[in-house]
């Protein structure tokens, strides 16, 4: 199931629809501030808790929070950073016995929680705020942000004060876009998202497992999928993506290259000339290894077949607006993508999409934070790949699985994302010592378990 996303003035709406609809907002705090208790019980057994709470609704889950987890055994202090604003966090606040200190002279704690600022923040903390909570994250043992660690910006991700690096954030209802969105996505551990009975209705969501059809028992290796791949002036490239496609599940994976390529496994069929016109082609795949060759492109958006483009051959297109009418997925990275469609304003969302609208063409928009963009306005955010993912020929990998899954006959935004999953799962199985040619096996495993 595919967890939803929904920008800061689309939470707020989905929480006055609920509001309007019949759940009072403390109910909705109340809910919120229990997820967040239960999450650090999970997390960590009872130890000394400091909740940093500011004057909003995400200082009304702290004090919530606070009640929960000294209903559970927590010692618990209180800092306040002001005076509840909010009806719902005043609500909050009358729940609570005890003694409420001064954020400004609180001291460290094993647990801290940060329920300062969570989502619409949009000017940076005060100096003073910032260097405190910086010092009380740093030095606990587990440091845990109250739907958004406090400094960041909800809907881009950036950071619009420096933050500490917490080991778990919780949110509420839906993630939001920093949550995976660098650099803020970076600093967050592990996100988990609390059901509080708020309806997200949204066409961002998070890339899920895939669920990939099952093979056809009376199948053969064309209908499997037949994947072509266009060779060019490095012939590396477009083995790794070869391969990559093969090991994916396509039927029959072929390559045009005028001169032979060793390394590739013997299954793939080399040949100096195809026709393209082959109705058995499900996906043409170009780019990878590709050098400056502009007439193999050409060759490749006259063939009317599914087209991934990648690597050198988003360099040749041109103009954008030269895809449209075409079957293409592309995957540029950010320089790719700058050289191809120019400086868009917006967030990195509202650039990819703005790009799949311009292209007429899936976009997936490769990086620490890869995003896949469809031209009817979906957005789907890839989860956190490990580090060691950036390194030579990966991206001509991931080319390879997604003409794989769209010869196969997953739609394009489908074939994208499923390949962008199981990309970053099979880094994670291939380990931090990873070359590109490790994946190819990794791949294989990873479909396995699935």
């Amino acid at each position: 199931m595919a967890r939803p996303i929904l920008t800061a003035e689309q939470m707020r709406a989905a929480e006055a629809q609920s509001i309007a609809t019949g759940t009072p907002e403390t109910t909705l705090m109340e809910r919120a501030g229990r997820a967040l208790a239960e999450a650090v019980r999970l997390h960590v057994g009872p130890r000394e808790v400091l909740i940093l709470c500011g004057p909003g609704n995400n200082g009304g889950d702290g004090y919530v929070a606070a009640r929960h987890l000294g209903a559970m055994g927590y010692p618990v202090r209180i800092a306040e950073l002001a005076e509840p604003t909010t009806e719902a966090a005043k609500w909050a606040k009358t729940k609570l016995g005890g003694a409420i200190e001064p954020f400004e002279s609180a001291t460290e704690a094993p647990i801290v929680i940060d329920c300062l600022f969570g989502t619409g923040l949009s000017r940076a903390l005060d100096e003073s705020v910032f260097q405190r909570l910086l010092l009380l994250v740093d030095n606990a043992l587990v440091a845990v942000a109250c739907d958004l660690p406090s400094g960041v910006d909800s809907d881009n991700g950036a950071l619009l004060s420096p933050i500490g690096r917490y080991h778990l954030t919780v949110t509420f209802g839906a993630l939001k876009p920093a949550h995976r969105l660098m650099p803020a996505m970076a600093n967050m551990g592990r996100v988990v998202l609390a059901d509080i009975g708020v309806e997200a209705d949204t066409r961002w969501t998070e890339i899920p497992e895939p669920d990939l059809p099952p093979l056809d028992p009376e199948g053969h290796k064309y209908s499997r999928g037949l994947v072509h791949c266009l060779a060019g002036q490095m012939p590396g490239a477009i083995a790794l993506a070869a391969t990559a496609a093969a090991k994916s599940g396509a039927g029959y994976v072929r390559v045009s290259t005028s001169l032979p390529i060793t390394g590739l496994p013997s299954s793939i069929v080399q040949t100096g000339g195809a026709d393209l016109n082959d109705e058995r082609i499900g996906c043409i795949l170009v780019g990878p290894g590709l050098g400056d060759v502009p007439q193999v492109l050409t060759l490749a958006l006259t063939a009317r077949h599914p087209i991934v483009i990648d690597a050198d051959a988003i360099g040749l297109v041109g103009e954008p607006e030269r895809l449209k009418g075409h079957d293409t997925i592309l995957t540029p990275h950010e320089g790719e993508f700058k050289a191809l469609f120019g400086e868009i304003a917006g967030s990195k969302p509202e650039r990819a999409l703005e790009a799949a609208r311009r292209s007429q063409s899936v976009i997936v928009y490769k990086g620490p934070d890869t995003l896949v963009a469809a031209p009817d306005g979906r957005l789907a955010f890839a989860l956190p790949a490990p580090a060691w993912l950036a390194t030579a020929g990966t991206g001509d990998v991931l080319s390879g699985v997604i003409a794989a899954l769209r010869a196969r006959g997953l739609e394009p935004f489908d074939a994208a994302c499923a390949a962008v999953w199981l990309h970053g799962r099979a880094a994670e199985t291939a380990g931090p010592a990873m070359i590109a040619d490790d994946l190819l096996e990794a791949i294989a495993a990873v479909l396995a378990d699935l």
